[in-house]
This record gives structure tokens, sequence and C-alpha cells, in this order.
């Protein structure tokens, strides 16, 4: 392996290889190391949903006081794994910071700005004949249990409205139009008619970093363990004892970012939420639309050739085995609200996906070694948010004016 390079990127996930990407087209010669391969973790196993209107924090005033109730459930929208729970007290402390309206307010002006930019890339990205096929207009169908918790909800939609983004209400009649087989007790739902769906998140992934080799990248198979500081780049060492030199070096493998910080001396509040998900075959159920369930936090999603159902959040970190009795609890919720649904033959997968308290990714310059860029802590926004960081990352890599303020993305705001 040749121990220099001009850009390096960690991580062949969606960031990674979305920053891969824009590197290359601002000029520069990137390398992308990968210790599995490309679309590995997060990046195959989400639910492929583009969530644009998605900008209202999870941190937020009274949320801190619906978790206790969440946690008396163990397979519920959120757990804590009682061997984990020591660890995470440091990054709970913050979320319920977070959660205070001044928290609040600042980073739903983050999270609107990013947005805006997110949607303005994917714009570009949709005309690239490599990745257009693999994003369909399916609409978004966010649907509530009663008429109370939709009206809880008003106050959501009316930052999404102020945002820009635009939807109706419908009642049951339009819900079995847009998404016949639903159980009779949806009465209430949203529908965003402009809502995009990633018809193969793993595919995808794989199209963009293969689109970034077609046009000079090289994919590397190696894992970074430390950074080192130079004085006109950074050193990586991989855990074969190799090391390369680069002039730029991004940070973007996840929730793997946070052990390659400490290396260089710098702590960043990431943990991970672990998502589970259940894929089955498309004849599973005739699904239309990209399905919400917000009173219970999971997804039902329609992919090219399969289903999707997934969400909630548990919290064990990187080493603990995985609790698939949580994907038995979602597809048993699934098969409440969709009678018709075949749960037979489905896949179970879960991943790790990278968060910082205030559910706002890092995008920001090392201060041990400004030549190393960190790109990561998206949460449940990755995929969404993916092209936007890409052109961040160009932009902070050329010492040029970062297409949004990234004052609230500092790896050590915490």
């Amino acid at each position: 392996m040749e121990n220099r390079a001009d850009a390096v990127v960690i991580g062949g996930g969606i960031i990674g290889s979305m920053a891969a990407l824009y590197l290359l087209r601002s000029g520069r010669a990137v390398k992308i190391i990968e210790r599995e391969h490309v679309a590995a973790g997060a990046s195959a196993g989400n639910a492929g949903i583009l969530a644009f209107p998605e900008i209202v924090p999870i941190p937020a005033p009274g949320v801190t006081f619906k978790a206790p109730g969440w946690l008396m459930d163990p397979l519920g929208p959120l757990a804590i794994r009682p061997a984990y729970a020591p660890k995470l007290a440091p990054w709970f402390w913050n979320f319920t910071r977070a959660s205070t309206r001044r928290y609040f307010e600042r980073s739903l002006g983050v999270q609107k700005a990013l947005m805006k930019l997110s949607v303005e890339e994917y714009e570009k990205l949709r005309v690239e004949p490599s990745l257009s096929p693999f994003i369909d207009n399916t609409g978004t169908l966010d649907l509530y249990d009663s008429a109370t918790t939709f009206k809880a909800a008003a106050e959501d939609w009316a930052h999404k409205k102020a945002a820009g983004f635009e939807f109706h209400r419908v009642g049951r009649a339009e819900i079995e139009e847009l998404q016949p087989g639903l159980a009779p007790e949806f009465q209430h739902a949203i529908y965003s008619e402009a809502g995009l769906q990633v018809n193969d998140p793993a595919a995808f992934t794989q199209a963009v970093a293969a689109l970034a080799e077609q046009e000079g990248a090289t994919i590397l198979k190696g894992e970074a363990t430390a950074l080192e500081a130079m004085e006109n780049g950074a050193r990586i060492r991989l855990a074969d004892g190799t090391t390369i030199e680069a002039a730029t070096v991004v940070v973007a493998c996840g929730a793997w970012s946070k052990r390659l910080a400490a290396s260089l001396g710098e702590r960043v509040l990431l943990d991970t939420e672990r998502g589970y998900n259940t894929t089955l075959p498309a004849a599973a159920f005739d699904i239309r639309r990209q399905l919400y369930f917000n009173d219970h936090s999971f997804v039902v999603t329609p992919l090219k050739d399969r289903i999707r159902v997934g969400g909630a959040v548990e919290f064990g970190g990187l080493e603990l085995k995985p609790n698939f009795k949580r994907s038995d609890a979602l597809m048993k919720l699934a098969t409440r609200f969709l009678p018709g649904l075949k749960a037979e033959g489905g896949e179970q997968w879960m991943g790790f996906r990278p968060s910082m308290p205030d559910c706002l990714p890092v995008i920001d310059r090392s201060k041990k070694a400004p030549a190393v860029l960190y790109a990561f802590g998206h949460g449940h926004l990755g995929l969404t948010q993916s092209a936007a960081t890409g052109r961040i990352v160009a932009e902070l890599a050329g010492n040029t004016p970062p297409s949004t303020d990234l004052a609230n993305l500092r790896f050590d705001r915490f």
C-alpha cells in the first residue's frame, strides 16, 4: 500500500463516499479506506428515506419527561442496555440539556439550513445517470393513532411548513386511497407528495463510490486505528502496521469515528443508536408509500424488490450482541397495523447510527491536526444529509467559506 496520498477518506459508507466524490470534483486526488466493504453498515440497513422535512430535533422541550415511560418497556421505542447505562450517562445528561427551549430553537435553525443545502445537492445528484435510477418519488404518509396524538404533533408540522415543506392533512378515505390495507384505527395522517425514497440504500452507496472510482478515486481495504498530526498533513496508522501520510484526512467512519478523534487527544461525545429492522420480500404487502407510524417510532418503506420495517432506538455501544427481540417487536406492530402483511421470510438486521446528544452531526476541523476533517454523527439522517456534508467537506478541504454556518456542528460543543 502506498504511504503517500493527497486526500484520504476513512469510511466507505454514504458520508465517506459522498465526501470522496465532492473532493474529487474540487480537484483533489482521493483514496477511500474501508475496513470491510463499501456500504457495510448503516448505509445498507437504513430505511432509504430522504427525510428532508425532518428538521425538528429529537431532543425537544418535554421529551425527557416521556423517556422514563419509554424505558419501562424493554422493547419500546427507546431502550438502554443495563450493562451500557453507566457509559451513556454523560451523553444522556447533554441530551437533556439539548432538550431545553434555547438549545431546541438553535438546533432547529441549524437543521433548517442543513436540510436546505441537502435538498439543493440532491437535486444535482438526481440527474446523474448512474444515481437517478435509485431515487423514487413515492410520497410520505405520516400516520397517527388518534386525534390527540395528531394534535400534539401540530407544532412540529408548523415548523416544517415555515421551512417551506408542503403537505396536507388527510382523513380515512384518502388514507385508504393512498395506502390500501392499513388498520381502520388510522383516521388521521399527513401526506407529503414530494417524499423521496432511495430504493436500494446499499446499491446507491455503492453507486456513489463507483462514480468516485470512475472519476479517479482508489478504494483500499484497511482499518484505520490512529491518527497523528504532521507539519503539512496527517499520518494514518492501520491495523496491519502500515501508515499513510496525507495532506487531508476525512474521518467519516460513523460510530467508530470517536476512537480516531481520541487518538489525536480530542474528546467527542459521540455514541451509537443501535437500529433494528426486518427486510421482507416485495410480495409481503402492496406498499405504495413511505409509512411513518409516528406514535410508535417506526417506519415501513418500499425498496426496489423488498419491504423494510425498522426503527426505534437502543443504546448498547459497539460491543454488545444484538437483541433481535426488538426486530420481532417491530414486526408484531407492523402486522397489527398492516393486517395483510405476510411476516414470513424476513431478514433481520442491526446497525449503528452515530449520534450526538443534540442529534446534529459533527462537521468540523480537528484542532490538534488541522489537516484532519470530521464528518460523522448524523444519527438517523446520514443518507439525507450526505450530499450536503460532502459539499461542506470539500469546502473545508479547499479553505473556502462553507455553504452553511458550522459553529454549532463543532466536535467539541459538549
